[in-house]
């Protein structure tokens, strides 16, 4: 029934974000016309978490070593906050050109995207 997720940032500084998906995180993009790029993301998947407040959305991009993760960012320039150990695994989150901020984490759990570790 479905062939996929689209996912959407909103930004105050839209073309940087895109540049930033484009020439720092290097993802595939298509121009869908205009100069609007929609980029292709890694496999992913969905988690739904309980809310005492309001609900709200995060985006978290997955990776196998977050220290090289992190490693390899830094020398493109892109600024992490320290990385937090949960029981569920490793995070940190990247500062983007708008101000915003990106989650990053290594997962120590199963994950439906990935064979059992």
């Amino acid at each position: 029934m479905f062939t996929g997720a689209h996912t959407i940032l909103y930004s105050r500084n839209a073309e940087a974000l895109r540049t930033f998906f484009r020439d720092v995180l290097a993802f595939p993009s298509v121009d869908a016309g205009g100069g609007w790029l929609i980029f292709a993301t890694p496999p992913g998947e969905l988690a739904v978490h309980p809310s005492e407040g309001a609900g709200r959305h995060e985006l978290f991009l997955m990776c196998d070593d977050i220290h090289a993760s992190i490693a390899s960012l830094k020398a493109k320039g892109v600024e992490c906050a320290p990385v937090t150990e949960e029981r569920w695994g490793l995070s940190t989150y990247l500062s983007l050109p708008d101000g915003e901020r990106l989650g990053l984490y290594e997962p120590r759990h199963k994950t439906a995207i990935q064979p059992e570790r």
